[in-house]
């Protein structure tokens, strides 16, 4: 995803990894207890309370999508006129009219599984950016059930080193620490704006700051490989694309970009058409579950969703905060959480829940669960790297959307 550059600035005064840990009051255990067996420690506590977490997600956490009476498109979706789903069709032209100024390529939104509104090509098939990372969380929720350990093996227990060798602080990063971007390990990739962006190295322990880069992300999609034993983009094919019966996916479109020398971990790009991400955000809305078969564990798309980054804290500034504030986005597992209280029985408006996967240029896929709603926005710049919807323009057309709502 594309970060604004302005007003971006790394703290001196928190770029040591001992005033981290003084900072949470792990510090003073230090003088008693050696950096090795606090690891040891820290990492036990942590596997312990994942586990707690993914009993409860299992057996407490409500499913998701299981009473929200959706349907599933099978070769094609079905429209229906926007009154039947709560939605004004005046309301929606004008939605239209405003997209005829803006550089998007196509839009699909669909309430409870069935279309509402199509603007532009959807069928068309482009680079997704970012939108990868999200889908990536999805395809890790089959083999983390099998294995959950994995979530708390190190970068160096899944073999992801690099020429140049880790700092020892880096070495205690772990899987989930690389899917919640708070790895601490600032190591370059071919994107240079992030890579820029970045704090120095060592400069942060694992788990205790976000930072936005792709080194973790990269590095995520090699450590998927090594615990599914899987090639990434089969596992798409296999795991979302044939059981979601995406009517444009082409398995030969997708693609790895070599970024050696300067790091080992390729980019996994991706390449979907706008109404295949919507199937992509419809399989989220129900909850991992497609008309009755599960596709990803029972709770794996609460937990990805779940909010770990409050708005406020993420880096490099600019990263998923919009600076006029008409959004308030934080970071879970590889998704964008609406940073606000989410509590079962409580309505603090129709954001509360939402969640969404974002990527340069203008790629989109929300979910609003309060309404039922599926976002899927593309902008093609394959072509054109200039053509992009920014985050604010995008902000201002779910608003137009959800105002269209009767």
């Amino acid at each position: 995803m594309s970060t604004a550059r302005s007003g971006t600035a790394v703290p001196s005064e928190r770029g040591s990894a001992v005033d981290a840990l003084n900072r949470s009051g792990q510090g003073r255990l230090m003088g008693t207890i050696s950096r090795t067996r606090f690891r040891r420690w820290r990492t036990e506590i942590s596997r312990v309370r994942r586990v707690w977490a993914w009993i409860f997600l299992v057996v407490v956490a409500p499913v998701h999508g299981a009473d929200r009476e959706l349907s599933f498109p099978g070769g094609n979706w079905e429209t229906v006129t926007p009154e039947s789903r709560g939605f004004s069709s005046p309301k929606l032209e004008v939605l239209r009219r405003w997209l005829q100024t803006q550089q998007t390529t196509a839009i699909h939104v669909s309430v409870q599984g069935r279309v509402v509104f199509e603007y532009g090509d959807v069928k068309r098939v482009s680079k997704v950016a970012s939108v990868r990372k999200s889908i990536l969380a999805m395809l890790y929720g089959n083999y983390i059930r099998t294995n959950p350990a994995a979530l708390d093996r190190t970068v160096v227990d899944l073999g992801l080193e690099e020429d140049t060798p880790f700092l020892p602080i880096e070495t205690s990063a772990t899987l989930y620490h690389l899917l919640t971007a708070r790895s601490g390990v600032y190591l370059p990739t071919a994107n240079r704006e992030l890579t820029e962006l970045m704090p120095r190295r060592g400069s942060q322990a694992p788990g205790t700051y976000f930072q936005y880069q792709n080194w973790d992300f990269n590095a995520a999609g090699t450590a998927f490989e090594k615990i599914s034993r899987k090639e990434i983009f089969q596992a798409l094919e296999d795991d979302l694309a044939k059981p979601l019966g995406m009517q444009d996916f082409d398995r030969a479109l997708q693609r790895k970009n070599d970024e050696r020398p300067i790091t080992r971990h390729p980019e996994y790009a991706m390449y979907l058409s706008t109404r295949d991400m919507a199937r992509i955000g419809l399989l989220m809305l129900a909850g991992g579950r497609w008309n009755g078969t599960a596709l990803m564990p029972d709770g794996w798309s609460y937990r990805i969703t779940r909010l770990v980054t409050p708005q406020n804290e993420l880096h490099p500034l600019g990263v998923g905060a919009h600076a006029t504030q008409v959004g308030r986005w934080g970071y879970g597992m590889l998704w964008w959480v609406w940073d606000a209280p989410n509590v079962p029985g409580t309505q603090t408006g129709p954001y509360q829940g939402a969640y969404s996967a974002m990527g340069a240029n203008g790629q989109f896929i929300t979910v609003i669960p309060s309404m039922n709603l599926v976002v899927a926005h593309k902008v093609d710049f394959d072509t054109d790297g200039n053509r992009r919807v920014s985050s604010d323009e995008y902000q201002t057309l779910l608003q137009l959307l959800i105002n269209s709502s009767l």
